[in-house]
């Protein structure tokens, strides 16, 4: 824990959180700038143990279509990775405690300099940092620079990276986020019966918690991760909400307003309920 800012580092939350640990995604911008801040602090009071901050790029290797929208109007917005960081310093100011991870794919964190990005990240409160498209054999540069600021790298592991779990595994900090099944982002009705033989080997490897993402969408589908995995990450659900409610997020009007975060709540807490 930072004894000045109260924050518990990722794998303090990670470790101390009960089944689900839940980490959801959000795309910092979307629909605004302050529409994001209110998501996180209401994702707080539903019960989440860690944020991932999605920075919004114009060629996301792995978001589905709904992601790339969502990245397309924070974009059209003005948001940026600097503005992004910006915002995790005002969340911060506004009460949010839980640990943030900063989800940016690597050309945005090369344009800004991977030494700023860094340095910037854990001076705006941020926690750790999730590069997607960064291959773990390339990695050592940031996760030192990381080391140094008390950043968690995150890493991931895909069913198409089966023969490299255990060391992809040996190297995990916080937590380690496992993707379900092969494709890009979005929610799925049902996992294949090959996705949870996946997971248990994941989770045999790793001696971080193993959180899943990529399809989460429902109740059902927690349940049935529950002694599979220790947690699950859930992006698109959340922000398909956010996209029906965009034009209340940014109401002029606290009540439209309140009602919109509300339903992002109520669709959390019925998933994460026990």
């Amino acid at each position: 824990m930072n004894k000045a800012t109260n924050v518990l580092s990722v794998e303090e939350a990670a470790a101390q959180a009960p089944y689900p640990l839940f980490v959801p995604f959000i795309m910092a911008g979307d629909p605004d700038e302050e529409a994001t801040i209110s998501i996180a602090l209401s994702l707080q009071e539903a019960g989440a143990h860690i944020l991932e901050l999605g920075i919004p790029y114009s060629d996301p290797l792995a978001d589905g279509p709904l992601l790339q929208r969502s990245a397309q109007r924070a974009l059209k917005g003005g948001m940026s990775l600097k503005g992004a960081l910006r915002m995790i310093r005002t969340m911060r100011e506004r009460g949010l405690t839980i640990p943030v991870v900063v989800f940016s794919y690597v050309n945005p964190v090369l344009r800004m300099g991977e030494e700023t990005f860094v340095k910037e990240a854990a001076s705006a409160g941020a926690n750790g940092v999730l590069i997607p498209d960064l291959p773990m054999e390339e990695s050592s540069f940031i996760s030192e620079l990381a080391r140094e600021k008390e950043l968690s790298v995150i890493s991931l592991v895909a069913p198409t990276s089966a023969h490299r779990i255990e060391k992809i595994a040996s190297q995990a900090q916080g937590f380690l986020y496992c993707v379900s099944s092969l494709g890009v982002t979005g929610t799925r009705d049902a996992f294949p019966d090959e996705a949870y033989a996946f997971i248990r080997k994941v989770k045999e490897a790793s001696t971080v918690p193993v959180a899943v993402g990529f399809g989460i969408s429902n109740r059902r589908q927690v349940e049935l991760l529950d002694g599979v995995s220790d947690g699950i990450v859930v992006g698109s659900a959340i922000m398909k909400i956010v996209e029906q409610q965009q034009e209340a997020l940014v109401s002029a009007e606290k009540t439209e307003r309140e009602q919109a975060l509300n339903e992002i709540k109520t669709f959390v807490s019925e998933l994460i309920s026990s």
